[in-house]
């Protein structure tokens, strides 16, 4: 996996830039950090036509960061830096990327210096040196990717006394940047080049870049986990040289597949796809009968989903509504066409009658945590936007909570859900859920260690009901051919005639 930093210096102004740069390096995640562009007028239809689904933090005028995945979409754990929630200012987002946890930031510059903006800086590094002690502490390859405003030591500059009194050189930036790899971090770029500058950033004034005095600025620092996968680094610095260029030039990284992950077949059987879908662009693909997965669907959810996502204005026979039906009908065909799972199992909630949950927590809601179905045998389909799926297997779970699939009940009843009226602990939060999790293994041995004691019997409720219930009765689930022919049938009798020509045509076994 190749995962870049690049500050693009205005993305609206920069755009042909970053897309010449996507097509002719191709990176599978790229870090990009001073947008100055609100998230309105961030050009997500241009970068997904090149490929990449994108998460961004948005600022007008000033800052903004996003994370672009080639192919699918970044899930995204947490859009700011934690430790200051006064702090507004877009400069922090993270993401999970296909069992990688990636952030993007764009560190404060400081200057002038001393003043409130340095000041400001060191305490934006201080708040960026806590978290990155948390997410070492997850046990995931985690890639901290961005334009940190420090140069690290003298050999990351050009011999000048021009930058003497600039924030970028100063002890106290050094310093808490070198108390950030000292914590167990890695800059990969200058672990492969020890020797070499690899500068990153050359400013427009005074011919600096046609003289070559450039500063490094951009770093991807890994975890552990990550670093143990390190294959290669290096700086495109030839992208400063472009016409209309930003001042820095793409840094990046390239991970080896995971040991775990090249022992698996990229055939891997998926057992369920619940509910919630989102963006991979998977191709049809055949795949031999013995091996086809179970598809799965949350019906209610996307349901839900089709209704809202189509306008109203869309009738079939008697003038009746007919949104939600064309976009369940579409999530189905995608979900087939991508799948060719060898039946599909539509779930709906009971109308009306409440379950077990209802009687034993009368303020539950109904929300949905499927990730902790997830498995080497069961990938869960996430929902990101226009109907495209992120997957979600054990690696994006840890990723995403820092907690293994098997936890994530007793993550919820700790965390709590708003989605169905858990509360959880006061003041806990994810990061302390995850924490204790990791200390003491489960919920249950937390408590029995003598941890919330007033809370024990609710926060075993909590989890009780956050489980999905894998003695729920189901019939045998034999292999089933779709009923293309009724489906269009049934579709035409509402005049819903595009739909129906689009089933006619599946029946005649064209695509």
């Amino acid at each position: 996996m190749k995962i870049a930093t690049f500050n693009v210096n205005d993305i609206r102004k920069r755009l042909p830039n970053l897309l010449a740069w996507l097509r002719a390096g191709v990176p599978d995640v790229v870090c990009l950090q001073e947008l100055k562009a609100a998230e309105a007028e961030f050009p997500n239809a241009a970068i997904e036509k090149a490929g990449y689904g994108a998460a961004c933090r948005g600022q007008r005028s000033w800052n903004g960061v996003a994370i672009l995945a080639r192919g699918c979409e970044p899930i995204v754990t947490r859009a700011e830096l934690p430790g200051d929630p006064a702090d507004r200012e877009a400069r922090y987002i993270e993401a999970a990327v296909n069992g990688i946890l990636v952030a993007s930031l764009y560190a404060p510059n400081g200057n002038p210096q001393p003043g409130p903006k340095f000041s400001y800086k060191l305490a934006w590094l201080e708040r960026l040196l806590r978290h990155a002690a948390e997410l070492r502490a997850a046990g995931v390859p985690v890639v901290l990717a961005g334009d940190y405003n420090v140069v690290p030591t003298e050999q990351d500059i050009y011999p000048s006394r021009s930058y003497a009194n600039n924030a970028l050189v100063q002890p106290e930036s050094r310093a808490l940047f070198r108390r950030i790899l000292d914590a167990g971090w890695l800059d990969a770029i200058r672990v492969l080049y020890p020797q070499a500058p690899m500068y990153t950033f050359w400013d427009y004034m005074r011919d600096r870049w046609p003289r070559d005095a450039g500063l490094r600025l951009d770093h991807l620092l890994l975890s552990p986990q990550a670093t143990q996968r390190l294959a290669d680094a290096g700086v495109d610095r030839e992208i400063r040289g472009m016409d209309g260029a930003s001042d820095h030039a793409p840094a990046w990284v390239v991970l080896r597949e995971a040991a775990k992950a090249r022992r698996k077949s990229a055939s891997a059987v998926r057992n369920t796809g619940t509910g919630k879908a989102r963006k991979a662009r998977a191709p049809v693909r055949k795949v031999p009968s013995a091996r086809r997965p179970l598809l799965v669907i949350d019906g209610d959810s996307f349901a839900h989903r089709a209704y809202h996502a189509l306008p109203k204005t869309i009738l079939r026979r008697g003038n009746r509504p007919a949104g939600a039906i064309l976009g369940f009908a579409n999530f189905l065909l995608r979900f087939y066409g991508s799948e060719q799972p060898r039946a599909v199992l539509v779930a709906w909630d009971t109308l009306g009658a409440p379950t077990y949950r209802h009687e034993a927590f009368a303020s539950y809601q109904g929300g949905r945590d499927t990730f902790q179905l997830a498995s080497d045998a069961t990938t869960v389909l996430y929902p990101v936007r226009a109907g495209e799926v992120a997957r979600i297997g054990p690696a994006e779970v840890r990723a995403r909570y820092g907690v293994d699939p098997e936890q994530v009940p007793d993550f919820i009843a700790l965390r709590g859900d708003p989605s169905d009226r858990l509360p959880g602990v006061a003041g806990v939060g994810a990061q302390g859920a995850a924490n204790l999790l990791r200390r003491y293994g489960s919920l249950e041995a937390a408590l029995k260690a003598g941890l919330f004691p007033e809370l024990a019997e609710k926060l075993r409720l909590f989890r009780s009901i956050a489980t999905m219930n894998a003695k729920a009765p189901l019939p045998r689930l034999p292999d089933q051919k779709p009923s293309w022919q009724k489906a269009s049938d049934l579709a035409r009798a509402w005049q819903l005639k595009a739909l129906a020509d689009r089933l006619a045509n599946l029946a005649r076994g064209k695509s």
